[in-house]
This record gives C-alpha cells, sequence and structure tokens, in this order.
C-alpha cells in the first residue's frame, strides 16, 4: 500500500486504523480460495500459512469468507478498496455512521476507531454472520451496534446518521438510505458491480447527488439472484448472425474508462475477454442474448451474435457514441437520487445526458459533446 501510494493522503486515520486492526483479526478459521475450478476451503487449523496467505494475498484481492451454492456470499473486501471508501466517507470523530453489511465485522471497526465507540450501527442479512461479528467485535474491544435486517431498509431507530456506507453493491440507492441521512450527510456505495460513488444529502433532504469516486468490483446484495454465465446464454445451437467486426476488442480488456461507459449504456450485458496468439477476443451476454467477438489475427474479427437482441451491434452503437463524445472518462460520471426516481448522468447532473438506475434508459436529450465514462486511478476529487 505505501509503495504504490495507496494510503489516502487526506485521510491518514485511515491507515491508523488499519494498523489498530488487523485484518486477520476478523476472519473467519475457514476462507474459500479458487483453485481454478471451483471453490475449495482453506482451514486456519490446517495449514496456516495457506490462511494467511488468502487472508493477506495483496491490497487488491479479497478474502472470500462464505460460499453459497458454490457461489461467493460474503468477503473480507480487498485492502485498497477498504482505504479508498472510508476517504470518501469524510468521516469526522463523533460523526454516527450506519453500515449496511457487517460480514466480518471488520469495516465496522475501522468505522469505529474514527468515529468512537457507540457511534456506528452496522446491518447484517445474515443472523449467523451478524452473530460471529458481534463477537470479534467484542473480542476486539470494539463497541458497535450490529443488527439483524436487511440493508436496503436501513436501520431506522438510529437515525438520522451523519455518514452511511455499504460494502455490498446495488443497482439501485435505497431511498432509506437518503431519508435516514441528515442533509449534508454523505452515502458511500458500490454501484453497480463496478464502481462506487459518493452521494451528498441536499438541504431539505430531498435528494443526493455525487459521483463516481474509483473502480472496483463489489458482491451484489442477497436476494438479487444468481447470473447466468455465457456457456448457458449462449446453449449449442448456431448464430443467427455472423459478420465482420470492423474495430480490435483490445479496448474491452485494456480501458477501464470505455468498460464503465459500457456498463452505464447497457446496463445488463456481462463482458469476459480472453488473449491468444490471434487477438483479444470477447463474450458477450445479457442473460438472454449472446455474441462473439471472435479474433482471427492481425486486424481481423468476427462477431457471432443470436438472442432477442444483436448484443455485438448495440456494443458498437454504445462504443462510437463514447468515441463521438471525446472518450469521457468514469469520474464524470455522477447520480441523482430523488424520491420517485434516480439516474446517472455525465459530466453535469443538469445539462448532461441521464440514464435511470432501474432500466438505465435514457431520459434526456444528448447535448452535443457529452457522453459515458472516465478514470485510470481509483480515486476522483471528494466533492
Amino acid at each position: 500500500m505505501e509503495r504504490r501510494g495507496d494510503w489516502p493522503v487526506g485521510s491518514p486515520w485511515v491507515r491508523r486504523a488499519v494498523e489498530a486492526v488487523p485484518r486477520d483479526g476478523f476472519a473467519p478459521d475457514r476462507l474459500w480460495e479458487w483453485d481454478g475450478h471451483r471453490w475449495v476451503s482453506v482451514e486456519r487449523g490446517a495449514d496456516p500459512e495457506r490462511w494467511g496467505r488468502v487472508v493477506y494475498a495483496g491490497p487488491d484481492e479479497a478474502a472470500v469468507t462464505q460460499v453459497s451454492e458454490g457461489v461467493p456470499s460474503s468477503s473480507l473486501s480487498c485492502q485498497a478498496v477498504v482505504a479508498d471508501m472510508l476517504d470518501c466517507l469524510v468521516l469526522e470523530p463523533g460523526r454516527r455512521v450506519l453500515e449496511l453489511g457487517t460480514g466480518t465485522g471488520w469495516n465496522a471497526a475501522l468505522l469505529a476507531r474514527r468515529a468512537g465507540p457507540g457511534r456506528v450501527t452496522s446491518v447484517e442479512v445474515d443472523p449467523g454472520l451478524a452473530a460471529a461479528a458481534r463477537e470479534r467485535l467484542g473480542a476486539a474491544g470494539v463497541r458497535v451496534a450490529v443488527r439483524v435486517g436487511d440493508g436496503v431498509a436501513g436501520w431506522a431507530p438510529g437515525a438520522p446518521y451523519d455518514r452511511v456506507i455499504a460494502t455490498y453493491a446495488v443497482e439501485r440507492v435505497p431511498w432509506a438510505w437518503v431519508a435516514q441521512t441528515r442533509p449534508g450527510g454523505r452515502i458511500v456505495t458500490p454501484w453497480g458491480h463496478l464502481g462506487h460513488v459518493a452521494l451528498t444529502v441536499a438541504p431539505g433532504g430531498r435528494s443526493a447527488v455525487g459521483r463516481v469516486q474509483g473502480l472496483a468490483r463489489f458482491m451484489p446484495a442477497r436476494g438479487t439472484g444468481r447470473t447466468p454465465d455465457f456457456r448457458q446464454v449462449r446453449g449449442d445451437g448456431p448464430a443467427e448472425d455472423e459478420r465482420p467486426l470492423c474495430r480490435d476488442p483490445g479496448p474491452l480488456r485494456d480501458d477501464p474508462h470505455l468498460r464503465f461507459a459500457l456498463r452505464v449504456a447497457l446496463p445488463r450485458l456481462r463482458i469476459t475477454t480472453g488473449t491468444d496468439a490471434d487477438g483479444v477476443s470477447a463474450w458477450l451476454h445479457d442473460g438472454t442474448s449472446w455474441a462473439t467477438l471472435s479474433a482471427l489475427g492481425p486486424g481481423r474479427t468476427v462477431a457471432h451474435q443470436g438472442g432477442p437482441r444483436r448484443l455485438a451491434d448495440d456494443l458498437e452503437r454504445a462504443w462510437d457514441d463514447w468515441l463521438a463524445h471525446g472518450r469521457p472518462e468514469l469520474y464524470e460520471y455522477g447520480m441523482t437520487v430523488e424520491p420517485d426516481r434516480q439516474y446517472l448522468w455525465c459530466r453535469d447532473p443538469v445539462t448532461g445526458p441521464r440514464w435511470r438506475t432501474a432500466d438505465r434508459e435514457a431520459i434526456g436529450p444528448r447535448p452535443p459533446g457529452v457522453s459515458p465514462v472516465r478514470g485510470q486511478g481509483r480515486r476522483a476529487s471528494r466533492g
């Protein structure tokens, strides 16, 4: 973290909190590791060195702490992202904090180091995880109120809060989070499994507005269902359409700003890439339709697609739109949340293009020179 400059300069308390509350103290005795085919358990008692390597795999690596039906359902988030989100929260001592998604309790402990004893309420939907987190927090001498409930509803008995932070991704920010936050308060949450936003509640509490702050992948909220993989959507039938693709798919692998733009414009699209001697290929699906972009050597790519939509065509249109508007970076995106609607916008919350977060159809004209995306680094300004 120090070598890479990942410790937040404006929030030196974050590093002090991480040093005072070691990550391994909140890791369960059983962790999970991907062996290339499936998730396998790593037991502290049977192999403590391997267990330790999973806990401290690196600043960008999460430690999976729970697997349900073969899919990770809880984790110790990667340390670099935890530090970045805590920095985004702009947390001062004495502030009242609501955390959604207690997990192991480590993030709640870090929050409590800054906010103070009894100032943090954390909500966890899984009673077993909540009980284990209470035990770890108690053993560490950290006073956090851990409640069992659905984070979508926030925790009204403790409102109003000065700060709200979620540890799982949402497609829509629940209005309860805004309603339970004081005007001028801040909400930091992962959005859309790809980045996180920081919103400030407006005077009067009738809206919350803010910008994308960084890239990271997060687990979705419980109960959102499993996304089918490409093979399930593709099936065994022949392609319904085949055509040359007049562009290199390489940026789908390498350009985070393009990936974010596509995520906004095509919210259900899932992209996987692979590289071989012929170049970069990509596999696309949205749960019902599919496309493959197959590299055939220098300058040659062919698209095959099937299903109700032509995803390769949709992708090219969204890609062209991004290029036409000057390749905006992910940090030029923001979000506005109101009681009856919420939307993403680019560059300007009033005059920029908008996409509803429910289904992300465009809801306004696209002014000249404005479009989706931005950012190579993880941090944006804290505005």
